[in-house]
């Protein structure tokens, strides 16, 4: 019997997917709602993603890491993390690893655009674009999705990768936490007056959360976060009194701020699905698991989850063993929760910390400060920033 596998969503962790499986010889079909050309052109969407060590080598396995322009390439050497008025920074840095940097910053459309290049090399790889998914019915036998057109497909196994606010896994049964924080994140490109060092720094200031992550020479991407309406109204500022506010909001740190692009505007919302599988089912990337970003990780946690089905799927089927099957599944379920519920916990639990502007919740926060910036702790971070240096 010949498998194959239905993937629904063409983001970053389908895409990723897609061509894992297909270098093992699967044939998959990708089905998207946007169109060819928007996929294969993705706009500038704000977003700079801090890669691990770990997920560039799996970008390099993909094929994808090469297509990546050298300019659209920015190295972070350092974080370092400021909490309220305090001169005080946690450092978090390579140490004795043998590199010189925690990773690297690339934007999202570089790396969409890289990996749907990648994946448009493969024959086995169909791809349905523009249409959405109508229904969606599994059986003993196998998956089936009904499209909007009335046409439908069938495969051993069918995943999401459709988003975190995923139409598919409800359509599966499948429930998440779905914390919805009554923030929202503004991120857009900006030119700085005084050098950035290749450090990217957070700081949780009273009221607001702000993230400086560094690009090329005198540019980087600007990150606040901000009480729903008070996000909203920012948004609403033209350049010059917007480049002004940030100015302000970043305390002159980094001198006159200037935008250069757009500040897009997305609402915090964190999602972890209650299960990752179902019958011929499985989810992946934020359909699984919708990280906040503050520690940076939501992407490459999307790749370990991909790189882990795709494995399982490629031992199946070469031992003759359906893809679809539930214990195959289940193993593929036991691994990336294994891999994200330690780090989803610990970030939410940061984020309610460092945020908390009680009384107590500040007295917490600055004895966690000066506890974490004992030797131990900090390198127990740095690791888990690298992944895999």
């Amino acid at each position: 019997m010949t498998h194959s596998v239905l993937i629904v969503g063409a983001g970053p962790a389908g895409l990723a997917l897609a061509i894992g499986l297909a270098k093992a010889g699967i044939a998959v079909t990708l089905v998207e709602r946007q169109a060819e050309d928007e996929l294969a052109k993705p706009a500038f969407d704000g977003r700079e993603i801090a890669l691990t060590h770990a997920s560039i080598a799996a970008l390099k396995r993909l094929g994808a890491w090469e297509r990546i322009g050298a300019d659209a390439i920015h190295p972070l050497a350092e974080a370092r993390v400021f909490n309220g008025a305090s001169p005080l920074a946690l450092s978090f840095a390579p140490g004795r690893s043998g590199t010189r940097q925690l990773g690297s910053l690339v934007s999202n459309c570089d790396i969409r655009r890289a990996l749907f290049a990648a994946a448009s090399e493969f024959p086995s790889i169909e791809l349905v674009s523009g249409i959405s998914v109508a229904r969606v019915a599994t059986c003993e036998n196998e998956a089936r999705i009904w499209l909007d057109d009335g046409s439908d497909r069938a495969a051993s196994l069918l995943v999401a990768a459709d988003s975190r606010f995923s139409a598919i896994r409800g359509q599966l049964g499948i429930s998440a936490r779905m914390n919805r924080l009554g923030k929202s994140m503004l991120v857009g490109r900006v030119a700085i007056e005084r050098d950035h060092g290749h450090v990217a720094t957070e700081w949780f200031d009273h009221g607001q959360t702000l993230a400086l992550l560094p690009l090329g020479e005198g540019q980087a991407s600007a990150v606040v976060t901000l009480p729903d309406g008070q996000a909203q109204r920012l948004a609403g500022l033209d350049e010059d009194a917007m480049g002004a506010e940030l100015t302000h909001r970043f305390a002159r740190r980094f001198g006159e701020m200037r935008i250069l692009t757009p500040l897009h505007l997305y609402p915090l919302i964190t999602t972890y699905a209650h299960r990752f599988i179902t019958q011929r089912s499985a989810l992946v990337g934020d359909a699984a698991v919708g990280m906040h970003p503050v520690t940076a990780h939501g992407f490459n946690l999307g790749l370990t989850g991909t790189e882990c089905l795709s494995r399982i799927v490629e031992s199946a089927l070469r031992r003759g063993l359906d893809p679809g099957h539930s214990n195959l599944l289940r193993r593929y379920q036991r691994e990336h929760r294994a891999a994200t519920w330690p780090l989803y916990t610990a970030t939410n639990a940061i984020v309610g910390l460092y945020t908390d502007e009680r009384r107590a919740g500040l007295l917490a926060r600055q004895l966690s400060f000066r506890a974490a910036r004992f030797a131990p702790a900090r390198k127990a971070v740095s690791r888990m920033l690298m992944q895999g240096a």
